[in-house]
């Protein structure tokens, strides 16, 4: 008798939980953001052309942790990056080469873990983590924006992107009228 109480205590609970845990919550586990690595994005883009976001960050950022666990789990991010773009993840402490348009990008030694040079070309040199970096279908840069970023900053930024304002407006005008 005794169990069959603490079992039904447990279902109740969990039924409780579940009532209060906002959706969001909820739906993380269901369809994640479709991560690449650049060579896959490269060769999806050669069968569908799509920009690019590519999310540069380094194994020790806590801020790129806190993105990855926050930002990039909100299901309307994660909708909306896997419509409109290839996402890419660029740990810019990497150490394989890789190979783009004839140029071999590879991992530098330097300062606290080095740098592939790959995300140092990508981000003009200036080295701060997390940084998301907008390309075009054709590898044009269209943005740099370093830092943490909420879900509704990142998807201005996404939007901004997808909808080619960056053809009209400023990302800094955009942000101040949205």
């Amino acid at each position: 008798m005794r169990t069959t109480v603490i079992i039904a205590l447990l279902i109740g609970m969990a039924g409780v939980w579940y009532a209060f845990v906002p959706a969001a919550v909820l739906a993380q586990d269901e369809e994640p953001i479709r991560w690449m690595s650049w060579e896959e994005a490269v060769a999806a883009n050669e069968q569908v052309k799509k920009k690019f976001i590519v999310d540069v960050y380094t194994q020790w950022c806590g801020w790129c942790k806190r993105m990855d666990a926050t930002t990039f789990k909100d299901p309307d991010v994660i909708d909306y990056i896997n419509k409109y773009f290839y996402a890419v993840k660029l740990d810019a402490e990497q150490k394989g080469d890789i190979e783009f348009q004839g140029t071999t990008f590879k991992w530098v030694a330097g300062g606290r873990n080095g740098v592939h040079t790959l995300a140092y070309s990508l981000l003009d040199g200036r080295m701060s983590y997390p940084s998301i970096v907008y390309l075009t279908e054709n590898f044009e840069r269209i943005a740099i924006s370093p830092g943490f970023k909420r879900p509704a900053d990142l998807m201005k930024e996404l939007q901004w992107v997808a909808e080619e304002l960056y053809t009209r407006i400023s990302l800094q005008e955009y942000r101040l009228q949205h």
